[in-house]
């Protein structure tokens, strides 16, 4: 198992960035996938990025070119540039991480999550 921990949410106007940070500990993160989950306010869950060891990276349409997801193995940290916020991106952001490679979408095959961090975006 690998601990999480989110931060760098906060209160922004539609059209600002906020740049999320995940910080994991463990040993063997460098072969964990990684990825960010956000929840609405009577939502499910729904995925928003994911990153393989290798840094092979797949997003959400509803993301697509607006965020960045990246890791940095060797510092055990994953973030999430978000450019041209809206204020349908407003959730609670959760890191997640998998141990091994998963190319799915799906929160239920992540073992390890973090406590999140709200991202409010006014209009």
């Amino acid at each position: 198992q690998v601990q999480l921990v989110e931060s760098g949410g906060g209160l922004v106007q539609a059209g600002d960035s906020l740049r999320l940070s995940c910080a994991a500990s463990g040993r063997t993160f460098s072969s964990y996938t990684m990825g960010w989950f956000r929840q609405a306010p009577g939502k499910e869950r729904e995925f928003v990025a994911r990153i393989s060891w290798s840094s092979s990276i797949y997003y959400a349409d509803s993301v697509k070119g607006r965020f960045t997801m990246s890791r940095d193995n060797a510092k055990k940290m994953v973030y999430l540039q978000m450019n041209s916020l809206k204020p349908e991106d407003t959730a609670v952001y959760y890191c997640a991480a998998r141990n091994g490679y998963y190319s799915g979408d799906s929160p239920a095959h992540y073992g390890s999550w973090g406590q999140g961090t709200q991202v409010t975006v006014s209009s």
